[in-house]
């Protein structure tokens, strides 16, 4: 039962990512600076598609991806195409991992230890989901700062949730 209401928010959530970066202008806006913030929305994208790639691809899906971490925060003026690519990439991998997943993998330890800790599987991984929802929200707050553009992209849309039948 977790594992679909898991897939709906994450894939939600990164689908509405897109929807951000398509409400900038153009390219540079996405990188432009704000004074007081720590991030553009750029390096907000990057981090929230590395971060699901490594933690669902690389580590549950066994899928092969190498994280740069570093490069995620250092990279700068990347084209929204490729951030898109990242996110969907990001999307695939949820899925992938999602796929292999069986109900009862939630009540064990994730594969690798975070934080030098041993975790359980489930609530690391709604940690995740909560992480790239809260990473959501410094995007949304950059690019209304950066455009001046009050209205929201209905990041968290309750239309994108299951109907009963």
């Amino acid at each position: 039962m977790l594992t679909p209401i898991l897939r709906t928010l994450i894939t939600r959530e990164l689908r509405a990512v897109k929807r951000e970066l398509e409400a900038y202008p153009d390219d540079a806006s996405v990188w432009r600076e704000i004074p007081g913030l720590p991030n553009t929305g750029g390096t907000l994208a990057l981090h929230m598609a590395g971060n699901l790639q490594h933690f669902f691809g690389a580590i549950l899906a066994r899928d092969g991806y190498k994280r740069d971490r570093d490069a995620e925060f250092a990279r700068r003026n990347v084209p929204r195409q490729e951030m898109y690519a990242e996110i969907d990439r990001a999307i695939a991998a949820v899925e992938r991992a999602l796929d292999g997943v069986r109900d009862d993998t939630f009540g064990t330890a994730y594969p690798e230890p975070i934080a030098n800790r041993r975790v359980v599987t489930g609530p690391f991984v709604a940690h995740l989901a909560s992480h790239l929802a809260y990473h959501l929200g410094q995007l949304d707050y950059h690019r209304r700062a950066v455009t001046g553009d009050r209205r929201g992209i209905e990041a968290l849309s309750v239309r994108e949730l299951p109907e009963v039948s």
